[in-house]
């Protein structure tokens, strides 16, 4: 598709918030071989943000990407997050601080992080929008945007009270196209209206899209083709106004499948929206979490628990039925606060993007796991 951006390449992002991992660093090795696969293949998109794994996502970057290839082979996408200012006067030196670890002079898109009602509310009082603009005359951003995680309404005031925003980062996949809490297409919608460029995040839903019931499989894998991640992609990147769809890629195999069907991007035909559409309605039958594993809330955790593996655990309770997770949990739990820690503050609620009672979630699985563990 056509969009106002110069020297994109293709409408696929490298998105790393997920990357190689190996004894708790980012694997080099792996990661410079993957970027230098990417490239190679025709991309050049990449997108991050100062708390990805922990502050490792863009030191990575700048190990195996800036460091090895000119300024103008790559566009690198930034963010500037909540948590790490209070006033104005705190922006400019983290914007600093951002290029310094990424290893650039200036980003080609950055984008205001995890926007809410709330998050807004904190970015207007400190005139973020109007900092980052002043960067952009400055020439130290090319083009301004969010990142989006609220009700198609909010956004829709974002986009009216600052309509200097160029293009609009939001949750999109099938799972989520109608769900009433992330709102996709509402959301997707609004967009179109403003006519703002989408970028796609979670297009396959922190994975829950590849790792699917066999029933789910088992549709797919009748129409003789394609890893269960490329429908999910396929399908986020098929939309008007899409320009750009991002993966967070922890291997070569993500990778190299990846790129095979969107170096030479087809949309879904007839046959796979239907399946997708078959697809859909045993994800929903299972009533499961919808936990994206983003791991916002472990951040913010006083308690250090794991959230996002606790929650699986009890998904776990859903999908296998002969498989009991509370071995697992103890496995998880050993370093960190068991679901029975949390104090009850909310600082996770807060921030999840998929808007989950966590506190609740994390009582029940208190009492289902952590009997006789």
């Amino acid at each position: 598709m056509t969009h106002p951006f110069q020297n994109i390449k293709k409408n696929f992002g490298f998105g790393c918030m997920r990357l190689p991992m190996k004894d708790g660093e980012v694997d080099h090795a792996v990661m410079c071989e993957m970027v230098d696969t990417f490239l190679r293949a025709g991309f050049n998109y990449f997108d991050t943000a100062h708390g990805y794994i922990g502050g490792k996502s863009e030191l990575a970057l700048r190990e195996c990407l800036t460091s090895r290839y000119p300024r103008e082979d790559y566009i690198l996408v930034n963010k500037l997050s909540g948590p790490y200012f209070k006033t104005q006067e705190e922006i400019r030196p983290f914007f600093d601080l951002q290029c310094r670890a990424c290893g650039v002079d200036y980003f080609d898109f950055y984008l205001m992080h995890a926007q809410n009602r709330d998050v807004f509310e904190q970015f207007k009082r400190c005139r973020a929008y109007e900092t980052a603009m002043e960067l952009r005359d400055e020439g130290k951003i090319k083009h301004l945007g969010i990142s989006f995680h609220d009700t198609a309404d909010v956004l829709d005031r974002i986009l009216t009270e600052y309509p200097q925003v160029e293009v609009v980062q939001i949750q999109f996949n099938y799972a989520d196209y109608e769900d009433p809490s992330v709102q996709s297409r509402k959301c997707y919608e609004v967009c179109r209206k403003h006519q703002k460029p989408m970028i796609i995040m979670e297009p396959v839903k922190g994975g829950s899209l590849v790792n699917l019931p066999d029933e789910a499989k088992a549709i797919y894998d009748t129409l003789g083709g394609g890893s269960y991640a490329s429908y999910a992609i396929r399908f986020a990147a098929s939309f008007e106004g899409i320009f750009m769809v991002l993966s967070g890629m922890g291997d070569m195999n993500m990778m190299n499948d990846n790129i095979s069907y969107m170096q030479d991007f087809k949309p879904l035909d007839e046959a796979e929206l239907s399946a997708v559409d078959k697809v859909c309605s045993i994800i929903h039958a299972q009533r499961l979490i919808p936990c994206t594993a983003c791991s916002y809330c472990t951040e913010q955790c006083p308690r250090q628990i794991p959230i996002p593996d606790v929650l699986a655990c009890l998904n776990a309770t859903k999908v296998y039925r002969d498989f009991d997770p509370k071995e697992r949990y103890a496995v998880i739990t050993k370093d960190g606060g068991k679901a029975s820690s949390c104090v009850g503050c909310g600082q996770c609620e807060d921030i999840c993007p998929q808007h989950l009672p966590i506190r609740e979630l994390l009582t029940q699985a208190a009492a289902q796991l952590e009997e006789s563990c």
